[in-house]
């Protein structure tokens, strides 16, 4: 991956394209925590989180860094949803949503981040808005993000000669660099 936008891009398409009923993905900055000062957002939501557990250096500023995804999943529910109660439908499929966020992504590669596994499942406080699990994933990325990147330019100025090259002359600070081909 170039950048982290790529990971974030290519989880949320997946996210949209297994997940139809979902109605909203975005970054995870404890929004649930915040239902009255966020902006309204609807339901159900997953939001992603990203954490490294871990980077080696492999060449030229890329890292292979075994990450955590964290998704967390909100339904807002202020109805019981205990057994026999009239909206214990709702919690039926928000349990099911679970499942199947967990097997949109469990065993799965893409192409900014090899297979994930969960590794963490569980419940997370919502201030009492709603249903919110949170899933964790782990996998492992390439992060080529700090890479140095070479932009290609025409050279037009080349003259090639047969004729002996002269040494220029230098003081001891300068660099010489000769190409002799």
């Amino acid at each position: 991956m170039e950048a982290w936008t790529d990971l974030y891009n290519e989880i949320a398409q997946r996210i949209n394209d297994k997940l139809p009923e979902v109605s909203w993905v975005d970054l995870w900055h404890e929004q649930v925590s915040y239902l009255t000062e966020e902006i309204p957002f609807p339901t159900p939501a997953v939001f992603i989180g990203f954490n490294t557990n871990g980077c080696n250096d492999l060449s030229q500023l890329i890292q292979e860094c075994d990450l955590q995804v964290d998704m967390y999943l909100f339904f807002e529910s202020f109805g019981d949803t205990y057994h026999g109660a009239y909206n214990q439908g709702n919690a039926i499929d928000y349990l099911r949503l679970l499942s199947k966020l967990h097997a949109a992504f469990h065993g799965v590669s893409g192409e900014h981040f090899q297979t994930m596994r969960r590794v963490d499942m569980h419940r997370e406080e919502s201030g009492g808005s709603g249903n919110l699990y949170r899933i964790s994933f782990n996998c492992n990325v390439e992060d080529a993000s700090a890479q140095a990147e070479f932009n290609q330019n025409e050279v037009n100025d080349i003259t090639i000669s047969d004729e002996p090259i002269e040494r220029p002359s230098t003081t001891d600070d300068e660099p010489i660099f000769i190409l002799h081909v």
